[in-house]
C-alpha cells in the first residue's frame, strides 16, 4: 500500500531545492506524461475528443475539492479574466472592497472600469470595513506577497449583514488550504501553483442562479450544445456554469486531471498538515538566527523582510525562493521535506 512519501516520491523528483509553489508548483511525473501523450496525439494528426473529456474529468475534479456541483464550476484561463466578468456585472457607482496590496488579478478589473468605488483597506481590516452600500467585497483567501490568510468567517458574515456578494481567488490556497467555496458569492483559482497543474487553466465557481453574472466573453463552448454553437450566436447558452467557460487549453487540461488526481490521492488533509510542519519548522530556524518573519499563523508562505536580495544567490546554490517587494518568500509544498528547511536555513546563517 502505497503511503504519502512513497507516492510523493513516485511523482517527484527535482533536481533543486524547490521552495517556490507560491509562484509555481512542480509537475507530477503522471502529468508529464499526460501532456506528453496530448502533444503526439495532436503531432499525429488523431482526434483530439479525450482531452475534451479530460476537460471535464478536471472540472468534476476541481469541484470536489471545492466542495460544490460540478454544475457551478467554470473553466477558464486565468483569474484576471473571471475578475472581468464579474467586475461587468457591477452597476456603475458599485462600491468594491479590497485588501491592501493583494495580487493585481484580483483588483485591475474593477479599477479599469473607471465608474466603480474601489476601496482599498488592511486585511485585517476587511471584515469590519464592510458597510451599507458595500456591493463586492474581493480578497485572496492566501496573501501571494506573504501568505497571510483572510478571515473568510468574518468577511462572509460581514458581508451577509450589509447584503454584499463575495469574491475569493483562492489561488494560494487551493490545494493546501481547504475551500468551502460553497459559502461564498464567487471563487477563482489557476491551476499552476498548488494545485500542480501546468499553466493557461483557472477555475470559477458561481451560485446556482449564476449570481447576477453575464457571459460577457462566451464563445462556442459556452453553448449549451458546443459543437452546435460554432457559427452564429449562441441561441441556448449552457445551463450551468459552462456559460461562463472560455474556449480551453487542451493540453493543459490533459495535464491538469492527473495533477488534481494526485491532489484527491493524498487528501488535502493531509497535504495541509504536511505543508504547515514544514512552514513552521522554516519559522522557528528563521527565529534561531534572529529573523523575524511576516505574521501568518497557518499558512504554507513565509515571508521574510529584508532578505529578499538573498533570491539571487540562493538560485545560484540550487534553492528557489522568489524575492517580493524585499522580502524573501519561501513556500512549502507536498514535495518538500525537512532536509530543504534545514538547507534554506543553512543558506541564510551564512
Amino acid at each position: 500500500m502505497e503511503t504519502f512519501e512513497s507516492l510523493v516520491r513516485t511523482e517527484f523528483a527535482p533536481k533543486n531545492t524547490f521552495l517556490n509553489t507560491a509562484s509555481s508548483g512542480l509537475l507530477p511525473a503522471r502529468t508529464v506524461a499526460a501532456l506528453q501523450e496530448a502533444a503526439l496525439m495532436r503531432a499525429e494528426g488523431r482526434p483530439l475528443t479525450p482531452l475534451f473529456a479530460d476537460m471535464e474529468a478536471a472540472r468534476a475534479s476541481y469541484a470536489r475539492l471545492a466542495g460544490v456541483p460540478v454544475e457551478r464550476v467554470a473553466a477558464g484561463a486565468s483569474v484576471a479574466a473571471h475578475s472581468g466578468v464579474i467586475a461587468a456585472s457591477l452597476p456603475a457607482g458599485a462600491e468594491v472592497l479590497t485588501a491592501e496590496d493583494d495580487f493585481t488579478s484580483v483588483l485591475n478589473p474593477f479599477h479599469v472600469r473607471g465608474d466603480l468605488k474601489v476601496r482599498a483597506v488592511p486585511l485585517e481590516r476587511i471584515a469590519e470595513s464592510v458597510r451599507p452600500g458595500t456591493a463586492l467585497v474581493a480578497v485572496s483567501g492566501a496573501q501571494s506577497a506573504d501568505g497571510r490568510i483572510a478571515d473568510l468567517p468574518a468577511l462572509r458574515e460581514a458581508a451577509r449583514e450589509h447584503g454584499a456578494r463575495t469574491y475569493v481567488d483562492f489561488s494560494q490556497g487551493a490545494g493546501w488550504l481547504p475551500m468551502d467555496a460553497d459559502a461564498y458569492d464567487y471563487t477563482a483559482c489557476v491551476s499552476y501553483k498548488w494545485l500542480l497543474g501546468p499553466h493557461g487553466a483557472a477555475f470559477l465557481v458561481v451560485p446556482e442562479d449564476f449570481g447576477g453574472l453575464t457571459p460577457v466573453l462566451a464563445g462556442w463552448v459556452a453553448g449549451e450544445r458546443p459543437w452546435d454553437s460554432c457559427y452564429g450566436p449562441v441561441t441556448e447558452l449552457a445551463h450551468s456554469a459552462r456559460r461562463f467557460d472560455l474556449t480551453p487549453a487542451l493540453f493543459t487540461y490533459a495535464g491538469l486531471r492527473r495533477s488534481l488526481e494526485l491532489l484527491e490521492e493524498l487528501g488535502v488533509d493531509a497535504v495541509r498538515a504536511h505543508d504547515l510542519a514544514l512552514a513552521d519548522r522554516f519559522r522557528e530556524g528563521l527565529a534561531s538566527l534572529g529573523h523575524e518573519p511576516v505574521p501568518a499563523p497557518g499558512s504554507a508562505i513565509v515571508s521574510v523582510p529584508g532578505l529578499g536580495a538573498r533570491q539571487p544567490g540562493l538560485s545560484e546554490a540550487g534553492i528557489e525562493v522568489s524575492d517580493r517587494a524585499g522580502n524573501l518568500r519561501a513556500s512549502f509544498h507536498l514535495y518538500n521535506t525537512p532536509a530543504d528547511v534545514d538547507r534554506l536555513l543553512d543558506a541564510l546563517s551564512g
